[in-house]
């Protein structure tokens, strides 16, 4: 039985494909020049290499499977745009549907990696008939011998033997454990995800260097934009041009949307006068993504209330990024923000107890205004590493290498009655990614402005060049 976990795929033929007669198959099956394609190196193939070593080392003896994964449906026959397990991509690359890698135990220790991977097909009835994987369908392969030499690992095999492969396992009574199905084998992974090396700070890095060119591109059309879906195909753009895609679904949310802590739907208007908060984030090439929030006011300006609200968030902030360092605890940057807020909200009248009773865990009454905590890891996944145990992640301390956002928040909900109704339909968010060093922190996204003054003169500053 094919272990790899089983998702919907659209189906090689389509309801409405006509049949292929022998004599077409024997006619598109000859007269291909022979075209090889480059293999160059995969960009970071050492560094996957070592992710594979790091693996091998707390698993000897034990058959590892870990798939790419397949297209996913969108609609009948139609498939969303395939993007590999982040599991896979952390340990080969990004890789191709149907994908799968193996590490495969040595005598003497260690493993040796093989990847099966969809061949080239033109020569055969499938390079037209396959809507999946024919070449004719969907574009060259790389191929099993370019495969090889391109991702660096030991043997590659076509996908079309995976079957056979994990039969012979079964039946010879091995080991195997695979990522999709064994908890010990995900959280190990997900656990080694919690620290990352040079080379993924620096694609983070990257990350949110695109992510500023993005938000800017959403600044220059703010004095003209009329909806929500403006802003988001603004983003989405700069996301398609430089990298491989935006990160997560982008929260567009302007006036009493943002509000809503994840709104995706991005149907409203964009009104002059009214917040627009603006949730989202690059992902490169590398599959790592960004994940950043600036509140900016649509008209360059914050009114007097907007400001009230953006200032105090900002000094949460403050407080939470003072609590970045080796050795505190996850949760400390988060119980230093709240604080922060519960005071604020206990200033403007809005709570009417003590900070104590308000910070109080049977009670935690600042939850009705901001909901959220304000970290969680961030890498492959926009909300990295949650197969890790608790213990050594939301209950855990923070370590060098470490990357999580910082990102707290106060939503004024336009209904809610205990809230002066000046303030009612405000929200507010400003997330950043930081990424714990030896002493303290670096802040990946700082250089998009958050300070309330330097927004309006980044905001300023664009619009007027």
């Amino acid at each position: 039985m094919d272990t790899r976990k089983v998702e919907q795929q659209a189906p090689s033929k389509a309801s409405h494909d006509s049949g292929s007669p022998q004599a077409l198959v024997e006619f598109m099956s000859n007269g291909w020049l022979d075209t090889p394609l480059s293999v160059a190196a995969v960009p970071h193939r050492d560094d996957y290499r070592e992710h594979r070593r790091k693996l091998s080392e707390a698993f000897p003896g034990t058959y590892l499977v870990i798939p790419a994964g397949e297209e996913k449906v969108r609609a009948n026959d139609t498939s969303y745009r395939f993007r590999p397990s982040s599991d896979f991509a952390y340990l080969v690359g990004p890789g191709e549907a149907g994908a799968l890698l193996v590490m495969e135990p040595r005598e003497g220790g260690g493993h040796d990696s093989l990847l099966f991977v969809p061949p080239h097909n033109r020569g055969k009835a499938e390079f037209f008939t396959d809507r999946v994987y024919g070449e004719l369908w969907v574009g060259r392969h790389r191929g099993v011998d370019e495969s090889q030499l391109y991702y660096g690992v030991d043997r590659c095999r076509p996908i079309q033997d995976i079957q056979a492969y994990l039969d012979d396992l079964r039946i010879r009574g091995c080991k195997v454990l695979n990522v999709d199905e064994d908890r010990d084998l995900a959280v190990y992974v997900h656990e080694m995800r919690l620290i990352n090396d040079e080379y993924e700070t620096a694609e983070l890095r990257k990350c949110c260097e695109i992510t500023k060119r993005a938000f800017e591109d959403v600044i220059r059309i703010l004095p003209k934009a009329q909806s929500e879906r403006e802003i988001e195909a603004a983003f989405w753009s700069r996301a398609r041009i430089e990298a491989n895609d935006v990160g997560y679904l982008t929260i567009a949310a302007a006036g009493e949307h943002a509000c809503t802590l994840h709104w995706t739907h991005n149907h409203g208007a964009v009104r002059q006068g009214d917040l627009l908060l603006l949730d989202a984030g690059v992902e490169v090439d590398t599959l790592y993504t960004a994940d950043v929030t600036r509140t900016l006011p649509i008209s360059g300006k914050f009114s007097a209330e907007q400001r009230i609200v953006y200032e105090l968030v900002y000094e949460a902030q403050k407080a939470a990024f003072a609590q970045v360092k080796p050795g505190n605890d996850f949760l400390d940057p988060n119980r230093a923000a709240m604080r922060v807020l519960a005071q604020g909200l206990i200033d403007l009248g809005i709570l009417t107890c003590s900070l104590e009773e308000a910070l109080d865990p049977q009670k935690m009454y600042y939850k009705r205004y901001t909901l959220h905590n304000v970290s969680h890891m961030l890498g492959l996944d926009v909300h990295d590493c949650a197969k890790a145990r608790e213990e050594n992640y939301r209950y855990g301390k923070l370590k060098a290498g470490m990357s999580l956002t910082i990102e707290p928040g106060l939503y004024f909900q336009p209904d809610d009655g205990t809230v002066p109704e000046r303030f009612r339909g405000i929200g507010v968010r400003i997330e950043d990614d930081v990424v714990v060093t030896a002493d303290g922190y670096e802040n990946l996204s700082a250089i998009l402005p958050s300070a309330p003054d330097a927004v309006e003169a980044w905001i300023s500053g664009i619009q007027t060049h």
